[in-house]
């Protein structure tokens, strides 16, 4: 079972508001389109950092949905590049740009809604 809101210490952030400074970092590197770069190497970290605090919440979905739209988006970011050495990478790009807005929106989406972000088809 997966618990909706974690119960509040009072000692620091609360693990909603994590995962939503997650999701604007996350964000915030998109935009800027890798010129702020570090901001999503940042999102990451803090994912990687709250997982085990956030575990059995619905939190931890949304840190896992983040690792995996990075690493995946990390991958197909590497093989178009170098398939632009071919002229193929460019609408490869175009297509992983997309696909990350995509899943920043669902996943924030989500999170807005208290609920689990939607697997992809």
């Amino acid at each position: 079972m997966i618990e909706v809101s974690p119960p509040d210490n009072g000692n620091g952030l609360s693990m909603r508001t994590v995962t939503h400074v997650m999701y604007g970092l996350f964000a915030l590197g998109l935009i800027s389109a890798g010129f702020l770069g570090l901001a999503t190497v940042a999102a990451v970290v803090l994912a990687y950092l709250k997982r085990a605090d956030a575990a059995g919440t619905v939190y931890a979905a949304h840190m896992d949905w983040v690792l995996r739209t990075f690493w995946w988006g990390l991958l197909w970011l590497v093989l178009s590049l170098i398939a632009t050495l071919f002229y193929l990478g460019w609408p490869a790009l175009l297509v992983l740009g997309v696909w990350l807005v995509y899943r920043v929106i669902r996943g924030w989406l989500g999170l807005f809604a208290g609920e689990l972000p939607t697997p992809d088809l």
